[in-house]
């Protein structure tokens, strides 16, 4: 009995670890995504405060190209407005797996309660 229940408790430390892991990626790319907000809210500053017939310049590969400023704005807009989206969903799939961890957890506790009886069972027995 103690070895079916090592050998699930190292299952589930597995899956606890695969959670683990996928949190973190969660985590990084949450960060990242706050560090291009962050930049884009700085851009459109900086885009408001030109005047309406100020040059703007985008850089596509090696080259400057000119750029309308309303189309500028746009495109900073709807980058802002991904960037947000996206965070948004990041934080609902921190939360899951936040109870996914405390579940996990849980689980874990169990069956290390479960292991240490068999254990004192075994050897009452022996």
């Amino acid at each position: 009995m103690a070895e079916a229940l090592q050998k699930k408790m190292q299952q589930e430390v597995e899956k606890f670890k695969g959670i683990q892991k996928e949190y973190q990626t969660v985590i990084s790319s949450r960060q990242q995504l706050d560090s291009q907000l962050t930049e884009n809210n700085g851009v459109k500053e900086e885009l408001s405060l030109l005047e309406s017939d100020a040059n703007v310049f985008k850089l596509i590969g090696p080259v400057l190209v000119k750029q309308d400023l309303e189309e500028a704005r746009q495109n900073v807009n709807k980058r802002i407005d991904y960037i947000t989206a996206e965070t948004k969903r990041l934080e609902k799939t921190i939360e899951d797996l936040d109870k996914k961890q405390d579940t996990q957890r849980e689980a874990l506790g169990k069956l290390q309660q479960q292991l240490q009886q068999a254990q004192v069972k075994a050897a009452m027995k022996a």
